[in-house]
């Protein structure tokens, strides 16, 4: 038995611990509790640190790493044709694998033990299994030719990439399916996606834009531009992108809806209705100006919302901590009050929350005996967290950016004493030549 003594011990799902202990045998939490009640066993002492389940990524493209930057101040149309060109050009699988990797590392040294990943590569899988973290790996399909050939195409292909990836699954590392958006996948293959009958979770972007929202509900706007562009003969589909996959029959199958930005109060029922989870990515929808998501009233319905980094090729961080700040900022912004989301909540959200929307709270999320010993600890004596007199508070308005002291994903030691444990010394200067072979493409004007 291991036990790990912090100042402050946060489960979550009850009120802060003041010197809590948190004990784990083979990977399972069998104590959370004072310190003096704890079990006997091995101490390792995080001194002056707040401890708290290992955060979940509700969201994020891992295999973007490399394109951190690139791509700025471009309308959303623009940005996703350039990264799709810039991709297409410079990427290969082994760059691609080690963007995710990064990406990865990136997340571990800021507590981030669960990754839900939406991936065209298929690399991310092999990423989360080499460095010993939970995810799922959403295998994204695209298509917005509606016509039965191009439906079958896309899916013969979808089918032979998940038969691929499937011997990387383990116990940790889980597979999905994310049929993209609606401004990327035809009706027929949305709908043909959902029927599926193999038992794979589901994620798709909906409601994330504007553009995308003039697409659905008019057939107007960049998107429809750039089908008609190709022949592809574009209407409307619906009142909105989440009432289109509501008719498609896409909630029947529960995915995981990530962003939902443009959704109306309607919208939310249905979510609500169909016991979707959400992927809530506050920094990336304002990066990209797309607005303020209704968080508030999302989880007044009884939704499960999670956390999530989205790329950083569209945020350029991934930090959850500092999701969660931005989160409560925006939220009481929009609001104009000053208790329209807490800190507590906040942080419920980037850990249980997120473990909620994507199936997993069952395993992690939260610090209870017979969970797995997802955990992450956080040094308070970081001048930025001096003096503390909240746990909670300090971890979301003051330890946004500081790296994790300790973090351990089902019992295995990944961060200790601030170091990454197994790091590839060389990783960083490759994922920097493929920054510089992208940079020569876009100095090219390639994009």
């Amino acid at each position: 038995m291991i036990r790990y003594h912090a100042r402050w011990v946060v489960p979550i799902t009850r009120p802060p611990l003041r010197d809590g202990t948190v004990a784990e045998v083979g990977g399972r939490i069998v104590y959370v509790g004072d310190r003096d009640g704890a079990p006997p066993g091995e101490d390792r002492d995080l001194g002056d640190a707040v401890l708290l389940p290992g955060l979940v990524n509700a969201h994020t493209h891992l295999e973007l790493t490399a394109f951190r930057g690139l791509l700025e101040d471009l309308p959303f149309r623009e940005w996703i044709a350039r990264l799709q060109r810039a991709k297409e050009a410079v990427m290969s699988p082994e760059r691609f694998l080690d963007a995710a990797r990064l990406g990865i590392t990136e997340g571990l040294r800021a507590g981030i033990t669960t990754y839900a990943d939406s991936c065209d590569s298929g690399t991310s899988l092999q990423a989360m299994r080499e460095l010993g973290v939970r995810g799922i790996m959403y295998q994204e399909v695209f298509g917005p030719d509606p016509s039965p050939a191009r439906v079958r195409h896309s899916a013969m292909a979808l089918h032979e990439k998940l038969l691929a990836l499937h011997p990387l699954v383990t116990e940790l590392q889980h597979l999905g399916v994310s049929p993209h958006a609606a401004y990327t996948v035809s009706d027929p293959l949305l709908a043909l996606v959902a029927r599926s009958e193999l038992p794979l979770p589901l994620a798709i972007h909906v409601g994330e834009s504007e553009s995308e929202l003039r697409l659905v509900r008019d057939g107007e706007g960049p998107f429809a531009d750039a089908l008609r562009a190709r022949g592809i003969a574009v209407g409307p589909r619906g009142r909105s992108p989440l009432a289109l996959l509501l008719r498609l029959g896409v909630l029947e199958s529960r995915p995981l809806l990530i962003h939902c930005v443009q959704v109306d109060s309607e919208d939310v029922r249905a979510i609500a209705a169909a016991g979707c989870g959400v992927a809530h990515c506050p920094i990336s929808n304002a990066k990209l100006g797309h607005g303020i998501a209704p968080v508030v009233e999302m989880l007044d319905a009884g939704i499960a919302v999670g956390l999530g980094s989205d790329s950083m090729a569209s945020n350029n961080r991934m930090d959850l901590l500092e999701e969660a700040r931005v989160a409560v900022l925006v939220q009481r912004a929009r609001a104009g009050a000053f208790d329209a989301l807490s800190a507590h909540r906040a942080l419920e959200l980037a850990t249980l929350g997120g473990a909620r929307a994507l199936g997993l709270a069952h395993r992690v999320g939260s610090l209870e005996p017979g969970k797995e010993a997802d955990l992450a600890a956080f040094d308070l004596l970081e001048p930025c967290a001096t003096p503390s007199y909240d746990a909670a508070t300090a971890l979301v308005f003051a330890l946004g950016g500081q790296p994790a002291k300790f973090v351990s994903v089902a019992g295995n030691v990944r961060v200790w004493e601030w170091r990454l444990r197994g790091e590839d010394p060389a990783l960083v200067a490759r994922v920097s030549e493929t920054g510089e072979a992208l940079m020569r493409w876009r100095e090219r004007g390639d994009g």
